[in-house]
């Protein structure tokens, strides 16, 4: 018989699963003892690395002062209201309000929505076409779900969000020409600054400039997807930075606490900012329970001075100089097929003989923890405090997985 436990991303009639227990740095433990490098960072988030007791003491420290109350009119929380403007100050987007929520769906469907809002205040309501990338991933809320790139998990949910449309991943001409077919329709672009969940797939050469230019030609909004690629997994706070491209909307999640507590959230630019603002009789009829949960906002800022205070942006790029190369030496000996990836997130491509699932289980045998992508892909994002004796373990145990 199956356990209570629905859980996500997996087979519901799957029976056994591996109980992690505790962790500490980039080490993990399951409940028989056995001990795992996480090369995942969990699920792409804990970038400052497991068993950070500063973190746990700013959480506890808060909870027993308020644990969270409502921020919806005409409330408030101070830890809330400090965490935005740190946010604020970090982003590369200039004159930027902080809207939170708790979670990376609930962060990319706020900024769908008020992408479309934007125009509607601006007197434009039918620019509602949203336009996203195949290989995209954008949660799995019915607006994330809706903006997928990724078709299986599409699949199954009835009809979703109306107009969104998809282009090919990196085909800026395909993009030009849907926007020149519907320049006074288009509500916004989104895109993640490094497509992860689909595969770790660095955008092409230019390709980003591209969006924003195109953005701006046709009064779209671009949206930024840095629900992986924020908070310094590209060397930088935000993916924004590392490209040189800045959006309108920017969604963020996972690294802004590390995973020590659910947050989430949306970076609204100068643009939608003065939309939102236009009408001092407007009320944004959007947000949820825990937008502001102070706890949670605690948890963000403790990690976000754990970068600070340790150089984190500078160990992303040992990181990833270490990983990428193991990974271009294993392509180069025709192990695996090629090597993809941007600063500290990577991706294995596998040749066609090879499976990902088969070697994930062959990793996780010898104490490494990938994640396995379709059939031919093993991703890596590693926690900001992996040591180079561990980057070396995971690339000697895929090495070994490929050719077993």
């Amino acid at each position: 018989m199956t356990a209570a436990f629905l859980h996500p991303f997996a087979k519901p009639t799957r029976e056994h699963f591996i109980p992690i227990t505790k962790g500490s740095g980039a080490v993990l433990w399951d409940a028989e003892g056995n001990e795992y490098i996480d090369a995942m960072a969990s699920l792409w988030y804990c970038a400052v690395g497991h068993g950070r007791a500063e973190i746990a003491d700013a959480v506890a420290t808060q909870m027993r002062e308020l644990a969270a109350y409502s921020c919806f009119d005409p409330f408030t929380s101070p830890v809330a209201d400090e965490l935005a403007e740190r946010l604020a100050a970090l982003s590369p987007v200039p004159d930027a309000r902080i809207f939170l929520c708790g979670s990376g769906s609930e962060a990319v469907d706020t900024a769908l929505k008020l992408a479309r809002l934007t125009h509607v205040l601006a007197g434009e309501p039918q620019r509602t076409m949203i336009i996203s990338r195949v290989r995209g991933y954008h949660g799995t809320n019915y607006g994330g779900t809706s903006a997928q790139g990724i078709a299986p998990n599409r699949e199954g949910y009835g009809p979703l969000v109306p107009d969104i449309v998809q282009v090919p991943s990196d085909d800026v001409e395909a993009l030009s020409v849907l926007m020149a077919e519907h320049s006074e329709r288009i509500a916004a672009v989104i895109t993640e600054p490094v497509q992860g969940a689909g595969g770790v797939h660095p955008p092409t050469a230019g390709y980003l400039e591209h969006l924003r230019r195109l953005c701006d030609q046709h009064d779209a909004l671009l949206i930024f997807d840095e629900v992986i690629t924020g908070f310094g997994r590209l060397g930088a706070w935000f993916g924004a930075e590392h490209f040189g491209v800045i959006p309108d909307l920017t969604t963020f999640a996972k690294a802004v606490t590390s995973g020590y507590q659910p947050l989430g959230g949306v970076i609204v630019g100068a643009r939608p900012r003065r939309a939102l603002e236009s009408d001092p009789e407007f009320i944004l009829r959007h947000g949820y329970t825990y937008s502001g949960h102070a706890a949670a906002c605690a948890a963000a800022l403790a990690n976000l001075s754990v970068f600070e205070n340790e150089g984190l942006f500078h160990e992303a790029h040992r990181i990833g100089a270490r990983l990428g190369a193991g990974l271009r030496a294993l392509a180069d000996d025709g192990v695996i097929d090629h090597a993809r990836g941007e600063v500290a997130v990577w991706a294995a491509g596998l040749r066609p003989d090879q499976d990902a699932m088969v070697i994930r289980d062959r990793m996780l045998a010898a104490g490494v923890i990938t994640r396995a992508i379709g059939p031919d892909t093993c991703t890596f994002c590693p926690p900001l405090v992996t040591s180079d004796e561990q980057i070396d373990r995971i690339i000697d145990v895929l090495a070994a997985a490929a050719i077993h």
